[in-house]
């Protein structure tokens, strides 16, 4: 169902890909939008080791979940800045896209666990933290990413 990576000598390991959506703090996530056109926008989001989903926190309404509303398949991309060998003027950058299905997740108590370890790749302020899940948690919802198909290479761009 999911095609192949093209490139197999550029191919990172599923290590690579989960340290990847790990270390990042945003990407690109993709809903099949209005009039069939592609919908994509930066959202932060969370890999959670436990369930092996990435979760993402949102607002209650607007086009985003319009769309999954219509259809809950998605992809979502990560890319780092990539790094440079020494004497070199072309970076090596790590990409990583995953596949799936997004469930929408309206339960007050997850949304406040997933979206406290989502802030802390941002901020270790423990009242500030506090302060926004107080504030914000109510208008919040937690979408759900459940993989069905990731894969992630290495390109020198040159």
């Amino acid at each position: 169902m999911f095609r192949e990576l093209a490139r197999k000598n550029k191919q990172i390991s599923r290590e690579e890909c989960l340290e990847l959506l790990k270390k990042e703090t945003r990407g690109i996530l993709s809903v099949n939008g209005d009039d069939g056109y592609p919908y994509g926008m930066p959202m932060n989001h969370i890999y959670v080791e436990e369930d092996g989903c990435l979760y993402f926190h949102c607002g209650r309404y607007g086009h985003r979940l319009d769309a999954l509303k219509r259809s809950d398949r998605v992809s979502f991309c990560v890319c780092e800045q990539g790094r440079r060998a020494e004497g070199d003027w072309a970076y090596l950058v790590r990409s990583v896209i995953v596949f799936g299905r997004m469930e929408i997740v309206d339960d007050a108590d997850e949304i406040a666990r997933v979206t406290t370890a989502l802030c802390h790749k941002f901020t270790q302020d423990e009242a500030y933290i506090k302060q926004e899940i107080e504030r914000y948690g109510k208008a919040t919802l937690l979408l759900k990413l459940n993989f069905e198909h990731m894969c992630g290479k290495q390109v020198k761009e040159s």
